[in-house]
């Protein structure tokens, strides 16, 4: 079993979010916690597997008081075991040493922090909460306290990135105690303040294939398209088309041949954390989203799952050198191209 957790707070809003998060809401946090405490506990007690993954993201979980995360750990404790992942999402400016030492102690083993850039001059124009000081004492003080499994974010393809400052972003990284890194090129979100100024972003397809290849050269291997080092079980989940439940305002969940959504709205949820609106998927909608995933990752594709007119193009790109089969498996080795690779699969 699968588990996400949303967070909607946030200290600040950064220009490039358009992600379901609240700068102004603070005050509804303890209401928020009890709603997603009855949520998870009411549909743990039906389900009796074991916890393979939890993800707890946002928005930025680090907001929260490790108090109101307490009695959440302390139902999940019989669900989970020693192999389990549990991550959590932190920023710098919030993840104290006192704020990681407690999320330690619950049973946390990865964290990843958002990170973005060491460069000051790039955190303000992103609109960052932190400094590149910040970033380096959390990352060093969640080692100091036990996580041996630390990921930071990076975002790139902005108007001021240059490969000079990727560099010094990439070498600054590995000086830390990492075991992943996921590197994400900007996109202009709907709903973010980025949006209505496509100046800020660069348009330097090369950025990709520069931090592609300088971080191989610090020894970390890409497993998907944004992600490079010792794989996050719950994001492998994902891309394996695996189900999973979401709790939160505004999360996905996704069960059988069905997504359901939670409320968005903050006040919604906590007043109604049992509502879902589903979607049923089509045989073809899981079909072509197993496609997506798998060639954008190290997932692959099983070659059974696809019609014959799709093995047939799929045959294709293997015979042109752009994908490889095997044990039954196409994979793609350009996780750039995956897109492209899946449409020219699909086309009809």
């Amino acid at each position: 079993m699968h588990i996400y957790i949303h967070i909607p707070y946030c200290d600040s809003k950064c220009f490039y979010c358009a992600f379901n998060s609240y700068t102004n809401l603070h005050f509804t946090i303890p209401s928020y916690m009890k709603s997603l405490t009855k949520v998870i506990t009411k549909a743990l007690q039906k389900n009796k597997q074991k916890i393979a993954t939890i993800f707890i993201g946002g928005g930025t979980p680090s907001v929260i008081k490790p108090q109101y995360y307490e009695e959440i750990f302390a139902f999940l404790k019989p669900f989970i075991n020693n192999e389990s992942e549990i991550s959590i999402e932190a920023n710098p400016n919030s993840a104290t040493l006192p704020w990681l030492r407690a999320m330690r102690s619950l049973g946390v083993n990865r964290i990843s922090f958002g990170v973005q850039s060491f460069s000051d001059e790039k955190l303000r124009y992103l609109n960052r909460a932190h400094k590149a000081k910040d970033a380096i004492k959390a990352i060093e003080n969640a080692y100091k306290v036990g996580f041996n499994n630390i990921s930071l974010d990076l975002l790139y393809d902005l108007a001021i990135d240059s490969k000079e400052l990727l560099e010094q972003d990439l070498r600054l990284a590995f000086s830390l105690p990492i075991t992943h890194i996921s590197t994400y090129e900007l996109t202009l979100e709907e709903g973010s303040r980025f949006f209505s100024m496509p100046k800020v972003k660069a348009q330097k397809e090369e950025l990709n294939f520069f931090i592609k290849e300088t971080i191989k050269s610090y020894g970390l291997k890409q497993y998907e398209v944004s992600n490079y080092g010792k794989i996050c079980k719950h994001n492998l989940a994902y891309w394996e088309h695996k189900e999973y439940l979401g709790f939160g305002a505004g999360v996905v969940g996704f069960r059988k041949n069905y997504r359901y959504y939670s409320h968005k709205n903050i006040q919604n949820f906590i007043n109604d954390p049992f509502f879902c609106e589903k979607e049923v998927l089509s045989k073809e909608d899981i079909l072509l989203e197993k496609l997506f995933l798998g060639l954008r990752s190290i997932v692959g594709v099983e070659q059974k799952i696809l019609p014959l007119n799709m093995q047939e193009r799929a045959n294709l790109l293997v015979k042109e050198k752009k994908l490889s089969f095997t044990n039954g498996k196409y994979f793609n080795e350009d996780y750039f191209l995956a897109d492209e690779l899946a449409l020219f699969i699909m086309q009809n």
